[in-house]
């Protein structure tokens, strides 16, 4: 075995396109309220959103706060009156967490490491539609354990989160050593920043290049530097020295 013994993976942008699903919950849910969304209204809405996660990692705003500030930040831009906010953010949720897809070929990879190293999920997603997700898609299966910021109180890229993780791995048998874990994910400013304030090694899943579309993903890069960078996820067997039997 390799120098690294735990794969903490993040899940959307990561195991699973995020995108897709978020495209699909937008779609139907303003067929609810008697719309059609406009490709322009879901790219701000990404932007939007992005924006809330972004200021939750800081502890700017609550999660209750942003799991309807983004909605009612858009309605209030685009002018759209008359929704219920708290029953578009449920069948958001809800839809959200019914449909999934792979990112590459991330069931494949996480089977294949089953055995050789313990993987656990870190993800700041909702409770409900992240457990929906996984195990719709099988990787709840595949998993040593899954850690859902929600649960914990506290989100990524928070140290209070890493340590929670690992107190629990430790109370579950497991030895845990911080320089044998390795976090995989996608985000800069919460997966690996997450990292650089745990102490914990980070690998970068960057499949497309972040720095021609977003301005300051060139200076969160130089301020949480990863150690590793991937862009794809067959890669990771490269790091964790272990063969990739056929993939």
């Amino acid at each position: 075995m390799g120098r690294y013994h735990t794969v903490l993976w993040d899940v959307d942008g990561t195991l699973l396109d995020f995108i897709y699903s978020q495209r699909y919950a937008m779609t139907r849910c303003f067929q609810s309220i008697g719309r059609d969304i406009t490709e322009e209204i879901l790219q701000r809405y990404r932007e939007i959103n992005d924006g809330y996660w972004k200021r939750l990692e800081l502890g700017e705003v609550t999660k209750a706060e942003l799991l309807t500030g983004r909605f009612t930040s858009l309605f209030e831009e685009y002018g759209i009156t008359g929704v219920d906010v708290e029953a578009f953010r449920e069948e958001y949720q809800t839809t959200l967490g019914s449909v999934y897809k792979y990112t590459e070929d991330a069931p494949a990879v996480c089977r294949a490491l089953c055995g050789k190293v313990r993987q656990y999920v870190i993800t700041n997603g909702v409770t409900s539609t992240q457990e929906n997700k996984l195990r719709l898609s099988g990787l709840y299966d595949l998993m040593d354990g899954v850690f859902i910021s929600e649960q914990i109180g506290t989100p990524k890229p928070q140290k209070e989160f890493f340590d929670y993780c690992l107190k629990a791995m430790e109370a579950s048998g497991v030895s845990v050593c911080k320089e044998e874990l390795l976090i995989v994910g996608d985000s800069l400013t919460s997966d690996i920043k997450g990292g650089c304030l745990s102490g914990i090694p980070t690998c970068w899943y960057r499949p497309e290049d972040i720095f021609e579309r977003d301005a300051d993903a060139m200076a969160d890069y130089e301020r949480y530097r990863p150690d590793y960078e991937i862009s794809r996820l067959s890669q990771i067997f490269d790091i964790l020295d272990i063969e990739r039997e056929g993939l």
